[in-house]
């Protein structure tokens, strides 16, 4: 089982570093800046530091859910390395918004691509299981017939 899943751990492991990168950078932004928590507003670079975080943050979930489901349904190897172009995008993401707000749209609009690309393989991996589970039509197989 664990031979199905291992590439998929490893790029949720890289995910949650790169979150707990995000939050220490906000962190470091807040001291710089000198704003204490619960305020979430200051200076431009830092309101772009958090803003950067919360929206990644406010993502995870979504990509953590279509990265096990493509992996799980599809194939590991592609939710794995479209995974990995996830967290890439998303640190371009991160670190472009932090420099200027216009930086933010390439890398946010290649991560919501790739998303897209999850979606799709999970629904076409879920679809395939139904249909050759519950009623017995392998679509793979009518395929290469």
């Amino acid at each position: 089982m664990l031979d199905q899943i291992h590439w998929l751990a490893a790029v949720t492991v890289l995910g949650v570093l790169e979150q707990a990168y995000f939050f220490l950078q906000v962190i470091y932004a807040r001291r710089l800046f000198g704003i204490s928590p619960p305020k979430i507003s200051g200076p431009p670079e830092f309101e772009r530091i958090f803003r950067a975080q919360v929206n990644s943050s406010e993502y995870f979930p979504i990509f953590l859910a279509l990265l096990w489901q493509a992996g799980l349904f599809f194939h590991q190897g592609l939710a794995a390395a479209l995974g990995l172009l996830y967290l890439y995008a998303r640190y371009c993401y991160f670190m472009g918004y932090k420099a200027s707000s216009s930086e933010r749209l390439t890398p946010i609009y290649f991560s919501a691509g790739v998303l897209w690309i999850l979606i799709g393989v999970s629904a076409l991996g879920i679809l395939h299981f139904f249909l050759s589970h519950y009623v017995g039509l392998n679509v793979l197989q009518l395929l290469t017939a």
